[in-house]
């Protein structure tokens, strides 16, 4: 038996990266996933046929949505409950790394794309689920919200503001959620992942180092907390036990994910 037999989770950017990582732990512990994508069908359509693949795992389906799009949002969330029966667990995952350039510099156009995708998807998303996940949390004694966030929020660094604001933004709506939400039994928590081995995590260490020859997140191994990079399977166990019962008595938390580096 898994820790998420018969919860039904969507996923949002669940077909690459940590949200790929994300899909495959939940459905390793008996969750049915909607795997939410945006362009990249072949990934989403991948990380389900591996789900599919995988005895142990639950049910999977790939979800084409931009969660900066409320009516495509909509279309999504109707589409997943008419499919699984309902929500229980919504990762807000899906996100776009900035261009790494100072206030000065910076197209406004970029500045509402970032924020756009990491503040307000996530706000339409949990608007769109909560009526699911509270009429399941009713049934069934609990319902889950994880916002994927950033330890940028910690810092706040130069030349990144479009990301920094977009995931303090999120961050904001996790808190205001948990409180709104916990007498309805819905937890709500933050997970903040330090630099991840992953496409958007070479994109976004491009960006913040100014070194925009890097093509190998690996070769910062040697200098990194435990002697590598953090990889997509180490964000998944944080969100798999923030929505496990181990975590029964958690809600309103942020928890980093970055080997205690700085």
């Amino acid at each position: 038996m898994g820790q998420l037999d018969g919860r039904i989770a969507l996923v949002t950017g669940g077909g690459r990266g940590i949200g790929r990582g994300i899909s495959e732990l939940l459905a390793a512990e008996g969750a049915s996933v909607a795997v939410n994508y945006r362009r990249d069908r072949d990934s989403a359509e991948e990380t389900v046929a591996g789900i599919a693949a995988s005895t142990a795992a639950g049910m999977a389906h790939a979800y084409e949505a931009s969660v900066d799009d409320p009516a495509a949002c909509a279309r999504m969330v109707d589409a997943v409950i008419a499919d699984f029966g309902g929500i229980d667990l919504l990762v807000c995952n899906a996100g776009i790394a900035s261009k790494g350039r100072a206030v000065a510099d910076t197209d406004p156009d970029e500045m509402i794309r970032v924020v756009t995708t990491h503040a307000f998807g996530p706000h339409h998303l949990s608007r769109l689920a909560l009526p699911s996940i509270r009429s399941r949390a009713a049934e069934h004694g609990r319902g889950d919200i994880v916002m994927v966030s950033s330890v940028a929020t910690s810092h706040m660094a130069a030349n990144g503001a479009p990301y920094n604001m977009g995931k303090a933004a999120m961050e904001a709506l996790a808190s205001t959620l948990a409180k709104e939400e916990r007498p309805n039994g819905i937890h709500v928590n933050v997970v903040a992942p330090g630099l991840v081995e992953t496409d958007m995590g070479l994109r976004l260490a491009r960006a913040f180092t100014g070194n925009r020859g890097m093509d190998d997140l690996r070769a910062l191994d040697a200098t990194s907390p435990f002697g590598r990079v953090c990889q997509p399977l180490d964000v998944a166990n944080v969100v798999l036990w923030l929505c496990s019962p181990g975590a029964g008595y958690v809600t309103g938390q942020r928890i980093e994910c970055n080997g205690g580096g700085n």
